[in-house]
């Protein structure tokens, strides 16, 4: 792997486990196996390193949503595969957890891909949600676009319960709940 490639996954690793505030470039420099004038000969400062890192970690969540979201079956079992896929659940997720973190919300440049890949995840949510509607299989009392609010809302509530918790059972009980909810607003074929 080369020089600017590690330093943007231990960039990425650790924005992760530590946020943006608690990143070093230090840290980032001494997880990578780099030194200061690698850092600085391929980035401009932790900033610009940063949003390389953010911006490759929206594309993969999006990647990774997508495959599933994209995947059969109907819009309902879409939604559940999405719901129900493998995660680290006690990590977090990667680009949720950047909400939290003040020097990220604070910057537009640094906060623009988390904003685009939460707006994306819910436009595309609320796609299927609607097409679950268009074809009958949920009710027209669904709102699509509210739904997918609540869908990332859940998963990335879920997220904050598991780490209180110290327990995945928790995420898992959020999204048995959502999945119940929207098993109601299925409609009955006869």
């Amino acid at each position: 792997m080369s020089t600017p490639e590690r330093l943007i996954e231990a960039t990425r690793e650790l924005l992760w486990e530590r946020g943006y505030v608690g990143t070093s470039p230090k840290a980032i420099q001494q997880h990578a196996g780099a030194g200061q004038g690698s850092m600085y000969h391929h980035f401009a400062g932790k900033p610009d390193l940063a949003l390389t890192a953010i911006r490759r970690t929206a594309e993969e969540m999006r990647a990774t949503a997508e495959a599933v979201l994209a995947g059969p079956g109907s819009a309902y079992e879409r939604v559940a595969a999405y719901l129900l896929r493998e995660r680290d659940v006690l990590r977090g997720c990667p680009v949720g957890r950047l909400t939290m973190d003040p020097d990220v919300i604070a910057s537009d440049e640094l906060r623009a891909p988390v904003t685009e890949t939460l707006d994306w995840l819910r436009d595309r949510l609320a796609g299927i949600v609607q097409e679950g509607c268009a074809q009958g299989e949920f009710t027209n009392a669904l709102d699509p676009r509210e739904t997918a609010s609540a869908i990332v809302a859940t998963v990335q509530g879920g997220y904050v319960l598991a780490r209180s918790s110290g327990s995945p059972a928790a995420f898992d009980t959020a999204v048995r709940g959502l999945l119940a909810l929207l098993t109601t607003a299925r409609r009955t074929t006869t």
